[in-house]
């Protein structure tokens, strides 16, 4: 399976992806949110950290390529009327954690207030809502 994370940043989940053995595209100059992006490289599934600020563009996009997408984003991001409208037309699911994820911000800070979950269009998943526990820190 090839991964695009689309929106690469410093490149952690990516990393951390492939030490996992999958394959990764992540080209920091395509700009995901552009119609044409994604259309340079092959690619089978949409994982990434979007920016919060604009969740929900990345989410309109994901929908847009139809592809199955997983993006990393806070739980609050089930609210807005734009979001509910993406989500009655095209279905959501959830993977939940039994604890906050920590993120690793530009100043190497891991703390983090708020919950967070994945938000999954098109992976196929037997229920709507998962609950998945984490169990140890992976090492990087």
């Amino acid at each position: 399976m090839i991964i695009w994370e689309s929106a690469i940043g410093g490149g952690n989940m990516a990393d951390s992806l492939i030490k996992r053995g999958f394959k990764v595209v992540g080209i920091k100059e395509e700009d995901f949110l552009n119609q044409n992006s994604g259309n340079s490289f092959k690619y089978d599934c949409i994982i990434t950290n979007p920016p919060f600020s604009l969740k929900d563009k990345f989410l309109n996009r994901c929908y847009e390529i139809g592809k199955p997408f997983a993006l990393l984003l806070p739980i609050t991001a089930l609210e807005g009327k734009f979001r509910h409208k993406l989500y009655r037309k095209y279905g959501i699911q959830l993977l939940l954690f039994d604890k906050r994820v920590n993120y690793i911000n530009h100043i190497g800070d891991n703390g983090c207030w708020f919950p967070s979950c994945w938000f999954l269009g098109n992976m196929g998943l037997s229920k709507d809502l998962n609950f998945v526990e984490i169990n140890k820190k992976v090492e990087r």
